[in-house]
């Protein structure tokens, strides 16, 4: 089957940041942390993306300490049928430790896990988006659909950011992020710097909602906050 060629890079991320401009202001009660669940393919060939993602979880915790800090979870598959996550966690460093005990293996995608996983933590506490890291997809869509659906009953938006060129997997994703209220954006496997922002966006999304965007340093920030309605 012929793929279907991913738009140009810079309009999907421009579009991922629109769509982050246009969701509602999500904020953390008085008191308590975002909720940000960070899902990654852990299969054979996503080694060098896992060990880059080590290096910016430091990031994603820095952009959101003067907004009540951030607790994540991470989540990852690998292997046959496995699947893992980790508790809450509110400290950089454990998360790295955690993140760097982790060895990819072979295997196939358990995406749907990942979105039944997210629905279920959100129903016991509001988990405030989902981030997904991944580069192919071998599950049906409609399913994946379904449970992305879920999702957005939970009020948890998803954000499917896509590495490699499969139209296949860029299309699966794009719908995922669309029925679960999220967005959808590719990087470049070559490139810390687009994942880095991408993510720091979505973590200052899941500490402050979109107020907390606007005061964020940097183009991708700037970016947003010229799309937000005037304070009333």
């Amino acid at each position: 089957m012929a793929q279907v060629p991913d738009r140009p890079l810079r309009s999907d991320v421009a579009a991922f940041l629109d769509r982050v401009a246009s969701m509602p202001a999500v904020r953390p009660a008085p008191g308590r942390r975002g909720r940000l669940l960070f899902a990654m393919d852990a299969t054979a060939s996503r080694q060098p993306s896992w060990d880059r993602a080590c290096h910016l979880m430091g990031e994603m915790f820095l952009a959101t300490r003067d907004l009540g800090g951030l607790s994540l979870s991470l989540a990852y598959y690998r292997g046959f049928a496995e699947f893992a996550a980790t508790p809450w966690l509110a400290d950089a460093q454990d998360v790295v430790r955690r993140m760097t005990g982790v060895t990819c293996l072979g295997g196939q995608t358990q995406i749907l896990r990942v979105l039944r996983h997210a629905a279920r933590q959100s129903a016991a506490e509001h988990v405030a988006a989902l981030v997904f890291v991944g580069d192919a997809v071998e599950e049906d869509v409609d399913a994946l659909c379904h449970a992305a659906g879920e999702m957005a009953l939970r009020g948890t938006p998803g954000f499917f950011f896509h590495e490699g060129g499969s139209g296949i997997a860029g299309n699966a994703f794009r719908q995922m992020a669309k029925v679960s209220g999220g967005a959808y954006a590719p990087f470049d496997a070559g490139s810390a710097g687009q994942l880095r922002d991408l993510l720091r966006a979505v973590a200052v999304f899941a500490a402050g909602g979109r107020a907390a965007l606007a005061r964020l340093p940097g183009r991708a920030a700037s970016a947003i906050a010229g799309q937000l309605p005037a304070p009333r």
